[in-house]
C-alpha cells in the first residue's frame, strides 16, 4: 500500500477495506463519495474493485465489507452522504428497457448495516445533455412523434444522507452553524461557521436545480488505455454544500473511494481535513496532486495533527 501525506491530509493507494479496518473506531466526522456503479462502468482491471462484478447482488456483497467498516469508523450521530442514481436496462442485454432501482438497493444496503436512512437530495440533471451524451432511446423526439410509449423521463441524481444513531452514553458533538452577527463562543480550536438563512433554505430545497455539470476536477489526465472506461467525478458544489451542511472546520472527512480527490479537494477548501482511498494508482496520483494543490490554496489553514487518521503510517 502506497501513502501520501500532507499538513492537512492522508491519501491511501490501496483497498477501501483493508485500509479502514486499521483506522480507529469513531474516528470520522463526516463521509461523502460516489461509490462504484455495480457493474454499469469498467473503473480498472483490478480484482479487488469492487465494479467488477457479474450482477448486482455481488456488487452489494463487496460493498458491504466496505459498509461495514464505514459504520465502525464514523462518530456516533454523524452522517454519511452517498452519490448514486438509478441504472438503465437495455433491451439487447437485460431483455427490456427501462431502469434498475440502484438508489432504492443502495438505501435497504446502507441501512441493513445500522445506518438510518436521514435524508436525500435530487440533483437535478438537463435531458438534453443527457440525450446528446448517451443517445437514449427514452429522450428521442423522434420516438416521442412515432410512439411515446417508448420515451420516458431524464435521469436526474441522488445524495442520500445516513445517519449512525447515537446510543445512550455515546459522546456526541454537534454541527453548529451561526448568523452573521450572532454571539459566537471564543474557541481557538477551529475557525465557527457562519450560514444565514436564505443559504440554508436554498440548500434544505429537496432539489438543487443549480449544480452545474461541468463544475468538477479536470479527470482527463487520469484516464489511462489499459482498462479504464469511464470517471464521473463528483460535482464540486454538491461536495460543498455537503460538507458544509454536516462537519464542522477542523473535523476529519473521509472518502473510501477517493477517485481523483474531488471531495479532498472541497474538503481542504473548506478547512476540513481528509483521508482519501483510492485503488486505482493513475487516480491516486492525480488525486495526490490536486490535494497538494488544494492544501496550498489554503494554506491558511490551521496545521492539524494527523496521527489520529494516519491508518497504518
Amino acid at each position: 500500500m502506497k501513502a501520501e501525506f500532507g499538513e492537512t491530509f492522508a491519501a491511501y493507494n490501496g483497498d477501501c477495506v483493508e485500509v479502514m479496518r486499521e483506522m480507529p473506531s469513531a474516528s470520522v466526522d463526516f463521509s461523502v463519495f460516489s461509490p462504484p456503479f455495480a457493474n454499469l462502468y469498467v473503473y480498472s482491471d483490478d480484482l479487488r474493485d469492487m465494479g467488477n462484478c457479474k450482477d448486482e447482488d455481488e456488487f452489494f456483497e463487496q460493498l458491504g465489507y466496505m459498509t461495514g467498516e464505514l459504520f465502525r469508523v464514523m462518530r456516533p450521530g454523524r452522517l454519511i452522504a452517498v452519490h448514486c442514481k438509478q441504472l438503465a436496462r437495455y433491451k439487447g442485454r437485460d431483455g427490456a428497457a427501462g431502469w434498475y432501482d440502484f438508489r432504492g438497493d443502495i438505501i435497504r444496503h446502507y441501512e441493513s448495516y445500522g445506518f438510518q436512512y436521514h435524508s436525500e437530495v435530487v440533483i437535478w440533471t438537463d435531458p438534453v445533455m443527457e440525450m446528446q451524451k448517451t443517445k437514449t432511446q427514452r429522450l428521442l423526439y423522434c420516438n416521442l412523434r412515432k410512439d411515446a410509449s417508448v420515451t420516458g423521463i431524464g435521469m436526474p441524481e441522488y445524495l442520500c444522507i445516513f445517519r449512525k444513531t447515537p446510543q445512550d452514553g455515546d459522546d456526541i458533538v454537534p454541527i453548529r452553524h451561526y448568523k452573521e452577527n450572532e454571539e459566537r463562543p471564543d474557541t481557538a480550536d477551529s475557525e465557527l461557521q457562519v450560514m444565514d438563512l436564505p443559504t440554508w433554505q436554498r440548500y434544505a430545497s429537496p432539489v438543487w436545480f443549480d449544480i452545474q455539470r461541468t463544475d468538477v476536477l479536470n479527470a482527463k489526465v487520469a484516464r489511462d488505455n489499459r482498462d479504464e472506461k469511464h470517471i464521473c467525478p463528483l460535482q464540486l458544489e454538491v461536495i460543498r454544500r455537503a460538507v458544509r451542511l454536516w462537519s464542522n472546520p477542523g473535523e476529519v472527512v473521509l472518502s473510501p473511494f477517493m477517485g481523483i480527490g474531488s471531495e479532498g479537494y472541497v474538503s481542504l477548501e473548506q478547512k476540513r481535513r481528509f483521508v482519501g482511498i483510492e485503488l486505482k494508482p493513475s487516480y491516486f496520483n492525480v488525486a495526490v496532486g490536486n490535494l497538494r494543490t488544494a492544501e496550498r490554496e489554503a494554506s491558511e489553514l490551521t496545521i492539524f495533527d494527523f496521527l489520529d487518521c494516519r491508518a497504518g503510517a
